[in-house]
């Protein structure tokens, strides 16, 4: 099996209270998220987990807020000596704006999203206002969207499992490394999500679920799933992966 050595690369942030991340938890405190485009290097082909920020806000503060450079689409994949244009499969943990905005860039690519983010996008319920329908018109067009409605395996050693906490057709995906198997979660949380205060833990809460959420109750077994078969957890906004280092 095709074991991968994966790069997160910031392609944008978001300030605002931390509870938008931990349900029920920390509301009031101000906090700064990365938004991530993860490279998974090895095998052959040149493969992708979201596409992040179009023109992503840059600046010292932010940057030392999450410990990393932030980059634009281009810059970030020219660190590993690829462009727009040479991505060959685009995974979609789900189709909210910062997590696509870079789609119609990837001209050759086939891109995997769930059909219920698809049926979203294109007609988003008035309380998600984060669905843009515009970010992936091109490739709708292009003919470029597969879509996975079952849990798969989109290459050897890269499979996709429905984890719908965050979003309804959210994919986890699920990457072999020489670490074992690392999960980059469908839905929108941090560490603390995963691994929350002792105080939280006292309350018999294994999990916090993420601050935005289909239902809070399916969402923390969802993640209680993921944390169980993932030897590697990787919250899709946690800040301690900024600093660009590769995993494992």
């Amino acid at each position: 099996m095709t074991r991968y050595r994966i790069h997160p690369i910031v392609m944008g942030t978001k300030q605002f209270d931390k509870g938008m991340m931990t349900y029920q938890h920390d509301y009031g405190t101000p906090y700064t998220i990365p938004i991530y485009c993860w490279y998974l290097e090895g095998g052959d082909r040149n493969i992708i987990v979201d596409t992040g920020e179009m023109n992503p806000l840059r600046s010292d503060d932010r940057e030392q807020a999450i410990g990393g450079r932030i980059y634009t689409f281009e810059e970030g994949l020219a660190r590993y000596n690829l462009t727009p244009e040479r991505i060959d499969t685009v995974i979609h943990t789900h189709l909210h704006n910062d997590h696509c905005e870079n789609d119609y860039k990837c001209t050759n690519a086939e891109i995997f999203v769930h059909p219920k983010e698809l049926a979203r996008i294109h007609d988003p319920h008035p309380l998600d206002f984060r669905y843009v329908e515009d970010y992936i018109e091109d490739v709708e067009e292009n003919g470029q969207i597969r879509l996975v409605e079952a849990d798969k395996e989109i290459a050897d050693g890269i499979r996709v499992m429905h984890t719908p906490a965050h979003t309804e057709g959210g994919l986890t995906v699920l990457v072999e490394t020489a670490g074992g198997t690392a999960a980059i979660t469908g839905f929108c949380v941090i560490n603390d999500n995963f691994f929350p205060p002792k105080q939280i833990r006292a309350m018999e809460m294994e999990v916090i679920p993420p601050g935005t959420h289909v239902n809070a109750y399916d969402a923390y077994d969802i993640m209680i799933k993921v944390k169980k078969m993932a030897d590697i957890l990787l919250p899709l906004h946690e800040p301690a992966f900024a600093d660009g280092k590769p995993i494992p």
